[in-house]
């Protein structure tokens, strides 16, 4: 048997668009609205701007922190230039020429220490001042073996691992600062603009209201004895107040849920006086120039099979 109208399918409801709502980023001062309520705009268009004076600074801020870990990160991976080098061999022979002439006192003072001719504290004094120029040396030696055999690869691992981190905060900051820019996802027209230059909205408050472009569709609430009989691309008829045209189309969404006080707590009566909501798209292009908010009727084409 095939799909029928009935005069109980015909249900009012309203012209309505896809609204888009568009929040602030950042608890940041308007300091500018390139759009006016009713006009058109692209996908990408600029709607409104934020105050960026902190996040333009906070981004230059890391902007050099991240050349700056790069900068180190690249001297890392050199290694040691020869004239630094050349400076830790110097520092390596002062402390050999220092050692050497400190063992050289304190051996002098031990063969004089025999004759009885210094005393054993003057020894004492002379043997640390040789051991402090022996550590001494040791330290030039290894800081020279260092620069000679290059930087680690844990050291490298760790510029590297610096350098990344500056970058995803700047990257972070980048995008914070453009989110101060609002603009529209979609083609679309502007319904509302709740703020003006100067004011200073709550970050996450909606700051612009976007009605989609294209075609229209209908919300209507269909009641519960009707609800197995209506389904996703159920066929429709919408017919405007005021208008002679009626404009076909089909159900794209219903509510799996009643509105109002849940079916389970009520008797079979009262479950009768529910109803779910419900869109219809209107499918003709000459409907993409209505505005929304008309009262309208769809004649719904319901499955007898159900």
């Amino acid at each position: 048997m095939a799909c029928q109208s009935a005069p109980d399918a015909a249900l009012p409801g309203t012209l309505e668009r896809d609204r888009i709502e568009l929040s602030a980023d950042a608890t940041e001062t308007i300091t500018g609205i390139s759009v006016h309520e009713g006009q058109r705009v692209q996908r990408g268009d600029l709607l409104l701007t934020q105050d960026q004076t902190i996040a333009a600074d906070q981004l230059s801020q890391f902007n050099a922190a991240t050349a700056q870990a790069q900068a180190q990160l690249d001297e890392q991976r050199r290694g040691a230039r020869g004239t630094t080098i050349l400076a830790a061999q110097a520092r390596r022979d002062r402390a050999r020429v220092q050692r050497d002439d400190e063992v050289r006192e304190r051996e002098r003072l031990k063969g004089l220490i025999a004759q009885n001719l210094v005393s054993r504290e003057s020894v004492d004094r002379r043997t640390a001042a040789a051991a402090a120029a022996q550590a001494a040396l040791n330290e030039a030696e290894s800081s020279l073996l260092e620069l000679r055999q290059g930087t680690r690869r844990e050291q490298i691992a760790q510029a590297q691992q610096v350098l990344e981190q500056a970058r995803a905060r700047q990257r972070e900051l980048s995008t914070t600062n453009s989110r101060l820019e609002v603009r529209s996802p979609v083609n679309a027209s502007v319904d509302a603009l709740p703020y003006r230059v100067g004011e200073k909205p709550q970050r996450g408050a909606t700051v612009v209201i976007l009605l989609g472009t294209g075609l229209p569709y209908a919300r209507i609430h269909v009641p519960e004895p009707l609800r197995l009989r209506v389904r996703i691309g159920t066929a429709a008829l919408v017919k405007l107040d005021g208008a002679a045209a009626t404009y076909k189309g089909h159900v794209r969404y219903i509510a799996t849920a009643p509105e109002f006080t849940p079916y389970y707590s009520l008797t079979e009566t009262d479950r009768s006086q529910l109803s779910y909501v419900a869109e219809v798209a209107l499918d003709e292009r000459s409907a993409e120039a209505l505005p929304a908010g008309i009262p309208l009727t769809v004649q719904l084409t319901l499955d007898p099979s159900a």
